[in-house]
């Protein structure tokens, strides 16, 4: 089964030129960039920093050890 998971972002001109950029059901992922493009490649790159560190942080936690992990993968 594939899954698709769509994300709304909101992209503000900044003030010092270029743009900002969130997520935003994930306002901790942000961004800037100088044009559209750069901006939501640069938000791709931070959300994909954000999902590894979390991901580390959860398996430094520690599981019972009976639980399962497996990877959803979203299209």
């Amino acid at each position: 089964m594939q899954a698709t998971i769509k994300f709304n972002i909101i992209i503000e001109p900044a003030q010092e030129g270029g743009y900002m950029a969130f997520i935003e059901e994930m306002p901790n992922v942000c961004t800037q960039g100088d044009s559209l493009e750069e901006v939501k490649e640069n938000l791709m790159d931070a959300l994909e920093m954000v999902l590894d560190a979390q991901r580390e942080l959860s398996r430094k936690k520690g599981y019972h050890e009976n639980a399962i992990r497996e990877e959803l993968e979203l299209a």
